[in-house]
């Protein structure tokens, strides 16, 4: 009986340091690929996406065109952000990993915001930029950065960061990012910018701010 009580225990021990183990990563993969489908026709629920049948999977599933391209910017902020996640690049579904282009204007910035699933690595493929984020709480320390072309950054999962271009001529930076689908809050847009609105008085008391600029900020970010 004692012998089979110790067996027990050595098991329970051997799951309690596996464990973590065994949750500190992605689970693997059971089949090649799940190329999202937009509808359940000839498909399976997974990770969010109907998968298409592998039959009927193209290469086309896994490309997307159009990247060398520089793309408009019409944002106050100064830059857009162009994604290839698992919403137009139906390939990536249950990949975990994903990519963006950013385009910055002179003295455009890539505002701060977070990635609520995914750490970021960020090229910067044409101008200088200055990077930096901020760590959580009680230290809130900021990092920060200026790279010019060729230099790499990362940014740790969750926390908020930005980029900024510091240069004399538009930027262009590329990042890849560890999720089909990363998710970004913008934290103005978020604060400022939520539907319903949030009370401004809950927002000047934690921004230190008098309410009248809370609601003119409200008013600017308003959908």
């Amino acid at each position: 009986m004692a012998m089979k009580s110790l067996s027990f225990l050595a098991v329970l021990s051997l799951l309690a340091l596996t464990l973590p183990l065994a949750i500190a990563s992605d689970p693997s993969q059971l089949q090649d690929f799940c190329v999202s489908a937009n509808t359940s026709a000839n498909g399976v629920f997974v990770n969010g996406k109907f998968c298409k049948d592998p039959k009927l999977v193209t290469a086309d599933d896994f490309f997307f065109g159009g990247l060398q391209t520089a793309r408009p910017i019409t944002s106050p902020v100064g830059s857009t952000v162009t994604a290839v996640n698992v919403n137009n690049l139906l390939g990536l579904n249950t990949l975990g990993i994903s990519l963006v282009r950013i385009d910055y204007a002179v003295n455009g910035q890539n505002p701060p915001h977070t990635h609520p699933r995914a750490t970021e690595i960020l090229v910067v493929e044409l101008g200088t930029i200055l990077v930096g984020f901020v760590t959580s709480n009680p230290d809130n320390r900021l990092f920060t950065k200026v790279l010019n072309e060729g230099d790499v950054f990362v940014f740790p999962e969750g926390l908020i960061h930005f980029q900024a271009n510091i240069g004399k001529a538009p930027a262009v930076a590329f990042a890849a990012l560890s999720s089909q689908n990363p998710g970004v809050i913008t934290i103005a847009n978020t604060v400022f910018g939520a539907n319903p609105a949030i009370d401004p008085t809950i927002l000047a008391k934690a921004f230190q701010l008098d309410p009248r600029v809370v609601v003119d900020l409200q008013t600017k970010f308003k959908k």
